[in-house]
Formats: structure tokens, sequence, C-alpha cells
């Protein structure tokens, strides 16, 4: 996928948006974004609580090799407002993926996350990749249960008992001649 690939989604509820792959000069904007994220959303998604989102992990989702590591951003319709942030992390033999997502508060329970997640995935797959996994808080029972509906399978977390990961094998996609 090139960096500048723009493309319309449209989610089960008939809300429309665009999301396209994170850039360089995207940080600011993600930080606003996060600041639109709920206190507890931000602690799932990074998995401890975060009352700003930094530099540092601003960085890691806006300067990205877009091979291993993509960040989807989506916007509103008519690309004003930035509505979700959705990663995919990969190993170097691009066999095993990381998903992470977060909607902005005013954007939830409007289709952004399934659609986001699907998308996610289809990009995963494209690239050939085995199977994509999310690492979720127990509490997190809305990632768990839609995760679950698109063909994720829960399993205990060996490291802490307060997560559990969610995981998908993928449909190989045919390998280029």
């Amino acid at each position: 996928m090139t960096q500048d690939k723009n493309r319309t989604l449209s989610a089960r509820t008939g809300f429309r948006f665009q999301v396209r792959p994170a850039r360089p000069d995207d940080e600011a904007g993600l930080a606003e974004f996060f600041q639109h994220v709920t206190p507890e959303d931000l602690r799932f998604r990074f998995l401890t609580t975060v009352r700003e989102v930094g530099h540092d992990r601003l960085a890691a989702m806006t300067k990205i090799d877009h091979r291993q590591t993509e960040n989807f951003i989506a916007f509103t319709e008519d690309g004003k407002t930035m509505i979700a942030s959705g990663m995919l992390a990969c190993d170097a033999a691009l066999e095993r993926g990381e998903v992470a997502i977060s909607i902005r508060s005013e954007y939830k329970n409007r289709g952004v996350g399934w659609e986001l997640l699907r998308h996610i995935s289809k990009v995963a797959e494209d690239k050939g990749v085995h199977v994509i996994e999310s690492l979720e808080d127990r509490q997190n029972h809305e990632a768990i249960e839609l995760e679950r509906e698109q063909g994720f399978e829960v399993d205990e977390c060996a490291d802490d008992v307060r997560l559990v990961v969610l995981r998908k094998v993928l449909k190989q996609a045919p390998k280029p001649k």
C-alpha cells in the first residue's frame, strides 16, 4: 500500500469515513486526536495509565516503514476530523502481526472500529501475514466482543492474568509470481 492511498470505508451503520496510512506530518494531529479518546480507552490501547500520548509513542505511529508496520488514520468523510487510529505491527518475516485500535470518543458505536479492524485484517492478509493478534485487558468487553465477531479466538495471556490474547488465522493471499 502506498503511503498516500486514501480509501473510503462504509460501516455497517452507514457511517462513511476516509482512511489512509499515517505520515510523519500526522504527529500533531494524532496528539490532538488522543486528547479526545477517553482515559479508559487510552488505558486499554496502551495497557497502562496514560494521561497524554507523548512524542516517542506518536513518532512510532507516524514514522513507520509501511512494510512491517502500518498505522492507519481515519477521518470524517470531509477529511477535517481525525476519528480513529489503527496500528498493525508485524514480525520481520511478516508471519504474525499485532493490531491495536483507538476511536475518538464521540465516534464510538458508529461501526468505525469494526470496519477499521476489517480493513487492517485485509491489509495484513494481502501482505501474507498468517496470524493477527490483539492483546486486550479483560475488562475491555467491547473490543473483545468486536474481535470475536470477526473470527478472533480468545486465549490466555501467560505473562499477565489481567490480559487476554485474541488471535485470528488469516487465509493466505496468493503470492505474486
